[in-house]
């Protein structure tokens, strides 16, 4: 008979007082006594509005509802982040692919390799440049990309069907399809630009020390398509990208370059293998028609999506801007390149064995979204038609994986149960807040959000309901706490959650 253990929870009371503005690294401190945490039962929308088993796909967005995005405060309400209305939309089958014949495939290499290839370099700039300099009425222009993300984020969009009801791709099983699909077109239309269907665009290579800096291509010319100036002028190379960023201590000041290499391994075992054994847990989830938005993210959306996210943005603008927040995210061209190395986590994720497999769902499957294509035409694409990049006509450059062997160690032998964006750590069987860090195994997780906006129809109502799912297999294991009959979880309030309200929190058995 399964032993079902009960829970205790505590929540880390720090007194640390929020500082009016964040301006800076050392600004993600807040009073930890206003994060609320009942016990009554696990709470957020996944909880407060079970899924039906006769729920529909989402049919994509409803273009002609596109209304103006919930944008930050200092941003000119004027911003449009709509697309170019469409003369019509066709769908993704009836076109008619060259990668599907005789092209050659497309290989996405990784930045800090392809630095010194003076060729590869000169077809990026050279593509990067026409597209910033189509003109606005274009759809492929490089600010139409980019507000993709704002309008598709930020509150923009209705449910197509569903008037008043949001569309949102993040925090739910569309954030991997959605992210594919938008670098898929967007790689497409670089190509054309420059006459070379077998360009493709590189990834940000973080999961590899040889990759955790910000990829010099980005920023070695100030005068090159590829630089923005919003970017963090203290985490320019030689620094080590932190995926623990946002903690209220920035780990990059107190551990050295090989530490935190080494902790940032350990997080990648953790966000894929421990804690994204199967597909709602690594993929988010299940987001149908008629729902709300935001039912809950996936492993590594938190961390180290979310985190890089912030780490790169510039701390001196309003709102962490550019990578720091979904509407103008897009706006750095070194998005794309964390997006590719995101897309590349869900490929190697499904060869990690166990139950790793995508989901086998129609209502996951037959969801559509909307991008306007290489030819200004605008496509219908459904998640079934982007799941194999070999269909889409590219792969990824073969390159070691480190963190397969990363698998974090427990703090302590044998330890028993007796001990703006948001951004909070969970811990279990770790009493000392202070002394678990991402490398040991009581370190369960984080739950890190980017800031975002809500309904254009709705924007008096900001309350944003989630769950937060993590996997304890592994971890009760490697603690020898597997048959406790009670085990201790631990709250640590870290960025931003001045009212943050935890409903509780409860351990489910999941067959």
């Amino acid at each position: 008979m399964t032993r079902r253990p009960r829970l205790h929870v505590s929540s880390s009371c720090n007194n640390n007082k929020a500082p009016a503005a964040a301006a800076n690294d050392d600004d993600w401190k807040f009073d930890r006594r206003n994060l609320l945490v009942g016990l009554g039962g696990m709470y957020g929308y996944g909880a407060l509005n079970p899924l039906l088993a006769s729920a529909d796909p989402i049919n994509g967005p409803d273009i002609s509802s596109c209304g103006p995005a919930d944008l930050p405060d200092n941003v000119d309400k004027l911003t449009n982040c709509c697309p170019p209305m469409p003369a019509r939309i066709v769908d993704f089958n009836q076109l008619r692919r060259p990668q599907q014949s005789a092209a050659p495939m497309r290989v996405r290499r990784a930045a800090h390799l392809v630095a010194k290839d003076e060729a590869y370099m000169a077809k990026f700039t050279r593509a990067v440049e026409l597209m910033k300099a189509l003109p606005d009425n274009d759809p492929r222009s490089f600010l139409n990309q980019a507000n993709i993300h704002c309008a598709y984020c930020c509150g923009a969009y209705d449910q197509a069907g569903f008037p008043d009801l949001e569309l949102q791709v993040h925090s739910s099983w569309l954030f991997y399809p959605f992210h594919r699909c938008y670098l898929y077109f967007f790689e497409r239309i670089l190509g054309k630009l420059i006459d070379d269907p077998t360009f493709a665009v590189p990834f940000w290579n973080w999961d590899h020390p040889d990759g955790m800096q910000m990829p010099s291509i980005y920023i070695a010319d100030q005068n090159s398509p590829l630089y923005d100036r919003f970017r963090n002028p203290k985490h320019m190379p030689p620094n080590i990208v932190d995926f623990n960023y946002g903690t209220g201590s920035d780990d990059s000041s107190v551990l050295d370059a090989q530490q935190l290499m080494s902790q940032n391994l350990t997080i990648m075992y953790r966000q894929l293998v421990s804690l994204g054994p199967t597909a709602r847990m690594f993929l988010g989830s299940p987001y149908r028609a008629g729902d709300g938005p935001g039912p809950g993210a996936g492993s590594l959306e938190s961390v180290p999506h979310a985190s890089i996210h912030f780490w790169t943005g510039d701390p001196s603008q309003p709102d962490g801007e550019d990578m720091g927040s979904f509407y103008s995210a897009g706006r750095d061209i070194i998005f794309h390149a964390h997006h590719g190395n995101i897309d590349r986590m869900w490929e190697i994720w499904k060869t990690l064995g166990g139950r790793r497999r995508n989901f086998s769902d129609p209502d996951w499957l037959d969801s559509s979204l909307l991008f306007y294509d290489e030819n200004a035409q605008m496509v219908r694409i459904k998640v079934r038609d982007c799941l194999d990049t070999r269909n889409l006509g590219y792969v990824y450059q073969d390159v070691e994986i480190p963190w397969l062997n990363s698998r974090p160690t427990p703090r302590a032998s044998n330890n028993r149960v007796m001990r703006k964006g948001k951004k909070f750590d969970v811990l279990v069987n770790e009493e000392d807040e202070a002394m678990a860090t991402p490398k040991h195994t009581e370190f369960c997780g984080s739950f890190v959000s980017v800031p975002h906006g809500s309904h254009h129809h709705m924007q008096e109502q900001k309350i944003i309901k989630t769950e937060m799912r993590l996997t304890i297999t592994e971890l009760l294991e490697d603690l020898n706490a597997e048959y406790d009959d009670q085990i201790l979880v631990t709250l640590v309030p870290k960025t931003g959650c001045e009212g943050v309200k935890i409903g509780g929190l409860k351990i489910v058995f999941d067959s």
